[in-house]
């Protein structure tokens, strides 16, 4: 090995450790409150998830150092700063979510393949439906900017675009499979961003007065955690679309997005009769959660994703169970 590299990599270690130790000492003694219980839950799920994807222990240790290293880099000064003064403390507090921004970043790189969902036309139907159950009450429909109209309009669009294939036998071409699948991803990661939002109005875990409390609140974190490779990824997959300042390269980054698109959404067709039931399941459970509110919305469309798909497998475990016994 190129003893510079050695050099350069001891070197980094060592000031990597000192400052850690600093950092440690400077938490000790702040009365701010710097780390907590909620952040260890995120970073609880962020490397339960991560070593579920890969299985190797390895790669998530030498990964996690990675991240680690790059993170120490949020305490150089900046700009902003020069006015007021550098704060130590604020760099602390900040200091883990780029941690988790760095890993999740690097792990969605690296196993890109299996971080990216396979999508198909009824996964893309049952998201623009709950899509359309988030604006109405979110209460979106009662704003009546241009903005806003605006992008309900377009929102509203590409949903009904969603349905129709998912109703129909239209041939899914690349440009079709293409369109569902960047909208796909503007669809999780809004839900994404809200989740994120909800999540952190929360009150600390330890804050919490009674245990199911406590633990309902680390659930949320820890999913929290476990969703951030899904969310960065659906970040890089929108991102990519972005031209860079200085234009390097975006010919060929964008057609390597085209690719990630179209490799990850299925070309066959779902049964008509699923989707069917996908929009007549969607629209009477939303439907009834918005005019009585069991649950937050946010929960509602969560549980919706995970039930619709396990009345499709319990269908087609009956039908099999059916075609057996005629025969």
């Amino acid at each position: 090995m190129n003893p510079i590299i050695v050099i350069v990599g001891i070197v980094g270690l060592a000031v990597g450790l000192a400052l850690t130790i600093y950092i440690g000492y400077r938490a000790s003694i702040s009365d701010r409150k710097l780390f907590s219980v909620s952040l260890i839950a995120i970073f609880a799920g962020l490397l339960f998830e991560s070593f579920r994807i890969s299985g190797n222990w390895k790669i998530v240790v030498f990964t996690f150092i990675g991240a680690y290293f790059f993170s120490l880099l949020v305490f150089l000064p900046i700009e902003e700063e020069h006015g007021y003064g550098y704060d130590f403390e604020s760099h602390i507090q900040s200091w883990p979510y780029v941690f988790i921004f760095f890993y999740a970043l690097a792990f969605t790189i690296f196993y890109k393949d299996k971080v990216t969902a396979k999508l198909t036309e009824g996964i893309t139907l049952l998201q623009s439906l709950s899509l359309v159950y988030w604006t109405i009450d979110y209460g979106f429909t009662n704003y009546d900017n241009w903005l806003t109209i605006t992008l309900l309009i377009i929102a509203y669009l590409l949903s009904a675009f969603a349905i129709l294939n998912a109703v129909t036998y239209l041939y899914l071409s690349k440009t079709i499979r293409l369109i569902l699948s960047i909208w796909s991803s503007v669809i999780m990661f809004a839900f994404a961003i809200d989740n994120i939002v909800r999540v952190f109005n929360n009150p600390g875990i330890e804050n919490s007065k009674y245990l199911s409390e406590g633990l309902y609140i680390g659930l949320q974190y820890f999913l929290l955690g476990v969703s951030a490779v899904y969310i960065m990824q659906n970040y890089r997959l929108l991102a990519a679309f972005l031209p860079s300042r200085d234009g390097s390269n975006y010919k060929n980054n964008l057609k390597e997005n085209k690719k990630d698109h179209l490799d990850r959404y299925s070309d066959k067709q779902v049964f008509i009769g699923h989707s069917l039931l996908c929009i007549l399941y969607a629209v009477t459970v939303y439907g009834l959660n918005y005019k009585y509110q069991v649950l937050p919305r946010h929960t509602m469309i969560w549980l919706v994703f995970l039930t619709f798909p396990l009345i499709l497998q319990l269908i087609n475990i009956l039908n099999l169970n059916g075609q057996k016994n005629d025969s």
